[in-house]
C-alpha cells in the first residue's frame, strides 16, 4: 500500500524484522512486551486519518494495512488475494474486471458485501470528498468526467452485480490496475458508519470500522500513542499471530536508541550519529526503501521558479553525496531521478533498472557543480529582472529534519543573493500547508503506491493532486497521457515513453531529486514472517513472535 506524502527524513517505517540480523547484547534482547505477546515500534509522527479516501502519508497508511482489508495483499513482492478470492483477469480487452469476493465480516460482525467497495469508491471519486487521491481512480469509467464535476459519483464505473461480485469497467486498458487495488482508496467502506459519524469519521479510534487483521484502539486523534489488537472477526485471523501491535511516536533518534537499549521498542529508525554508530550493531540493518525526497519550489507563489535556469541552479548547488554522509549517515543514496531504484524495469530486458537507465541522462542536472550553479543562479535572476531572493523552506520539525533544513540552507546561501529562512513545522502541518500551496519551498517526500514508475511520474502532469510546487510541462503530460493511453498496451512503448518523462522532468528540474532513502533501524530478534512491500508498509498477517 505505501503511499503518500512521506515523512521527512525517514523517521516513520520499521523494518522488516525477517531480514535483519540478531540482537547484538543480552539487555536488549530481554522484551518484556513478548510475554503479553505485544510488538512495539516508532513512528516519527501522529497517524494523520484514519478515512481511506483522505489518506496520503505512509504513517497513516500503515495503520490502515494493519486494520482494513482490500481486494488483495501483498506478502513481500507477490500480490495475494485478499477479500478477492482469486486475482482477477481482465476481459474486454483489458477493460473489464470482475472480481469475485470472499465472505466476511466488518468488525462489528456485519457482512461486506459488493456494496461496501461500491459505496467506498463513489465517496472517494466524489469532490465533495476532496480526496487527493481521486486522481487513481483516473482511467475507470467516467472517472475523469466526476473529477471535473460534469459527471454524478453514482456514474463510476464500479457496480455490485451481486451480494459478492464486484464488476469494474474501464475506459482503457491499465497494465497496473492489478497492482493499485492495495491502496487504501480502494478499500471498502461502510455506509452506515460514514453516515454515522459524518466529518467525525476517520479522526478516532471510536469513530471507524475495519475489516483487516487488526483494530485500532486508544487512538483520539492526536494521541502519540496507540495499540492495534488482534481482530478476531478477520477472515483469515487464524494467521494472525502477534496479539498486539503499538506505536510510539519518537522524533529524537537520541531517543529513540535509548528507548531499543532500555527495551521499551522493539524497532525503531535512527539517522545522524545514532544511525552511523548502529551499523557495528548486530541488530543494524540498512534497507533499501522505495521513497525520493526532494525539494518542491512553488512556481505560484514565487514567480523567479518558473525560470528553468534558478531550478537548476538550485539542484546544481546541492552537494548529495556530502549531505548523506555528513547528515543523514544512514546510507541513503543520491538521487539523480524521482523514480527510485529498484521500483521498475525495462520490459524488454529485466536487469535493466528503470532509474538507473534514465540517470545515464540525468545526472548532468543533479550532479553538485557550484561554478555552474553560480552562472546559471545569475542568468536566471537577470532574466526575471531580480537581484536576490529571500524565501522560507519549510520542512517538518523532527531533529533530523531540522539537520536536513540547516544543511540545504547553508548549501543554497552559497548562491549569490540566495537568502533562506528555515521553517519547521509538525508533519499534519507540512502536508496541509503543501496541498495548500503555501509556501516557497518545501522538502517533501513519496513512497510506492504499486510497483511502477507512474507511481512517481504521475504526480507532476500539470494540476496535478501532489504537484505542489506547479510545475507545468505540455510534453511531459502528454508523454504521460500516452503511457496510460494509446501505449498503455505496448510495454515497449510505455516504458520509453516514462523514460521520455522521467528525463524531462530533471532537465527541467520541475522538482530537485535529494535521496532515496536507506532506513537504518534496529529491531529484535525475536520476530519472524515480517514481509514488507512494493507499496512501502509492513504485512504482519503471518508474523510471529519467538
Amino acid at each position: 500500500m505505501g503511499m503518500k506524502k512521506s515523512f521527512f527524513a525517514g523517521a516513520m517505517l520499521f523494518a522488516a524484522a525477517a531480514l535483519l540480523a540478531a540482537c547484538g547484547n543480552k539487555s536488549a534482547s530481554k522484551v518484556s512486551s513478548t510475554k503479553a505477546n505485544t510488538w512495539t515500534t516508532m513512528q516519527g509522527d501522529v497517524i494523520n486519518t484514519m478515512d481511506p479516501s483522505l489518506n496520503t502519508d505512509v504513517i497513516s497508511g500503515q495503520a490502515l494495512n494493519d486494520t482494513m482489508e482490500g481486494l488483495y495483499r501483498y506478502k513481500g513482492a507477490k500480490l495475494e488475494p485478499a477479500i478477492a478470492t482469486s486475482i482477477a483477469k481482465p476481459t474486454n480487452g483489458g477493460k473489464t474486471y470482475t472480481f469475485h469476493l470472499r465472505k466476511s465480516t466488518w468488525s462489528n460482525g456485519k457482512a461486506l458485501t459488493a456494496k461496501d467497495f461500491e459505496f467506498g469508491w463513489k465517496r472517494t471519486i466524489d469532490p465533495k470528498t476532496k480526496s487527493e487521491y481521486a486522481y487513481l481512480f483516473s482511467g475507470i469509467k467516467n472517472a475523469d468526467a466526476i473529477m471535473a464535476s460534469k459527471k454524478p459519483a453514482s456514474s463510476l464505473g464500479i457496480k455490485a452485480t451481486g451480494k459478492y461480485t464486484l464488476t469494474v469497467t474501464l475506459e482503457k486498458a491499465l497494465p497496473y490496475f492489478n497492482t493499485m487495488m492495495v491502496n487504501p482508496v480502494f478499500y471498502p467502506q461502510s455506509q452506515a458508519t460514514v453516515k454515522k459519524y459524518g466529518k467525525a469519521y476517520g479522526t478516532k479510534s471510536s469513530a471507524i470500522l475495519t475489516n483487516g487483521p487488526y483494530t485500532l484502539k486508544s487512538w483520539n486523534g492526536t494521541g502519540n500513542t496507540w495499540i492495534e489488537t488482534k481482530n478476531p472477526k478477520y477472515w483469515n485471523a487464524k494467521n494472525v499471530h502477534i496479539k498486539n501491535l503499538k506505536t510510539q511516536v519518537v522524533k529524537d533518534p537520541t531517543t529513540a536508541a535509548s528507548l531499543f537499549k532500555s527495551g521499551k521498542i522493539d524497532d525503531v529508525a535512527l539517522s545522524g550519529e545514532q544511525a552511523a554508530a548502529a551499523k557495528s550493531n548486530k541488530n543494524y540493518r540498512g534497507f533499501k526503501e522505495s521513497a525520493t525526497y526532494y525539494l518542491e519550489l512553488n512556481e505560484k507563489k514565487v514567480p523567479a521558479f518558473k525560470n528553468t535556469k534558478i531550478r537548476q541552479a538550485i539542484s546544481l548547488a546541492l552537494n548529495r553525496s556530502q549531505y548523506i554522509s555528513s547528515v543523514l549517515k544512514n546510507g541513503s543514496l543520491s538521487a539523480h531521478t524521482l523514480t527510485p531504484q529498484g521500483l521498475f524495469a525495462d520490459p524488454d530486458n529485466s536487469s535493466t533498472d528503470f532509474a538507473k537507465d534514465a540517470a545515464t541522462d540525468t545526472k548532468q542536472y543533479t550532479n553538485y557543480n557550484l561554478a555552474k550553479a553560480k552562472k546559471l543562479w545569475a542568468e536566471g535572476l537577470k532574466e526575471t529582472g531580480q537581484s536576490s531572493l529571500s524565501l522560507t523552506l519549510m520542512g517538518d520539525d523532527t531533529d533530523a529534519a531540522k539537520n536536513t533544513s540547516e544543511y540545504l540552507q547553508a548549501a543554497l546561501e552559497k548562491l549569490p543573493g540566495f537568502k533562506l529562512t528555515i521553517q519547521s513545522v509538525p508533519f499534519k502541518t507540512r502536508l496541509a500547508r503543501a496541498a495548500s500551496k503555501d509556501f516557497d519551498i518545501v522538502f517533501n517526500g513519496w513512497s510506492a503506491d504499486f510497483p511502477d514508475a507512474i507511481s512517481f511520474l504521475d504526480l507532476f502532469t500539470t494540476g496535478g493532486s501532489y504537484n505542489d510546487g506547479s510545475w507545468s510541462n505540455a510534453q511531459y503530460d502528454q508523454l504521460i497521457a500516452d503511457s496510460k493511453g494509446k501505449d498503455a498496451t505496448n510495454p515497449t512503448a510505455r516504458y520509453q515513453d516514462l523514460q521520455k518523462a522521467e528525463k524531462l522532468l530533471m532537465k527541467e528540474q520541475g522538482i530537485v531529486p535529494i535521496y532515496q532513502l536507506i532506513a537504518s533501524h534496529l529491531t529484535r530478534k525475536n520476530i519472524q514472517g515480517v514481509t514488507y512491500t512494493p507499496a512501502g508498509t509492513y504485512n504482519y498477517v503471518g508474523a510471529s513472535l519467538k
